[in-house]
C-alpha cells in the first residue's frame, strides 16, 4: 500500500508504528539517558518536576525527574532492544512478561499536570476493597465511600448518602485513603 503526501510517496509495509516503553536508568542518571536518547534522535521523555529547594543563604527553583529511575522512551517494536546498549539503561520496566507500553494519553495527562502543578509527588496507591477513601476530584469531591472493586487504575466506589448506597467507578488517581485516626 502506498500513500502520498505532499510530493512524497510512503510504501506503508516500510513504517513501523512506534510505540512509548518505559526503561529503568541507573541511578540519578534520568536526564543524561534522556539527553543521550535526545543527541541519538531517539524520543524521549523524562517528566521534570519544578521544586523549590530551600538552603541557609537562599532559594532555588530546580528540576528534578519526577520518577526517579524511569525514562519514557518511544521506538519501533522492532528497534526497541538496540536501546539497552545506551550508557545509563539498564533494562525496559516488563508487564507480564514484555516490555511494558504506555498509551499516548498517559504520557499526554503526565505533562499536562506538570505544565499545571509544581512541586508534583508521586505516591503508590495501593486500595484494597474495603478500604475507606475520599474522592479528590470531580462532582463528588470530597465524599468518603467504602472500596467495593479494584480492577487496574480504576475502583468501584460505594458512597452512602441520603439513605442509598450509590456505585461509581472512579481512576484510582481520585482517590485518596481515609487515614485512620488511632
Amino acid at each position: 500500500m502506498h500513500v502520498t503526501e505532499g510530493q512524497r510517496s510512503f510504501d506503508m509495509s516500510q513504517l513501523e508504528e512506534t510505540y512509548w516503553y518505559v526503561v529503568y536508568t541507573r541511578p540519578r542518571w534520568e536526564k543524561k539517558v534522556a539527553q543521550i536518547l535526545s543527541e541519538k534522535g531517539i524520543v524521549n521523555y523524562c517528566p521534570l518536576n519544578k521544586v523549590r529547594r530551600r538552603w541557609s543563604d537562599r532559594t532555588k527553583v530546580i528540576y528534578e525527574p519526577l520518577f526517579k529511575g524511569y525514562v519514557f522512551v518511544r521506538i519501533e517494536e522492532a528497534h526497541k532492544w538496540s536501546l539497552r546498549s545506551i550508557d545509563g539503561i539498564l533494562n525496559y520496566v516488563h508487564w507480564q512478561g514484555k516490555p511494558a507500553r504506555v498509551r499516548e494519553e498517559e504520557i499526554d495527562v503526565i505533562r499536562k499536570f506538570l505544565r499545571e502543578f509544581e512541586e508534583v509527588e508521586v505516591a503508590k496507591c495501593s486500595l484494597r476493597p474495603e478500604d475507606e477513601v475520599i474522592v479528590k476530584q470531580g462532582v463528588l469531591m470530597n465524599y468518603k465511600g467504602i472500596i467495593v472493586d479494584v480492577f487496574g487504575n480504576r475502583a468501584r466506589v460505594r458512597i452512602n448518602s441520603m439513605g442509598i448506597q450509590l456505585s461509581a467507578i472512579f481512576d484510582k488517581m481520585m482517590l485518596e485513603p481515609v487515614v485512620k485516626k488511632g
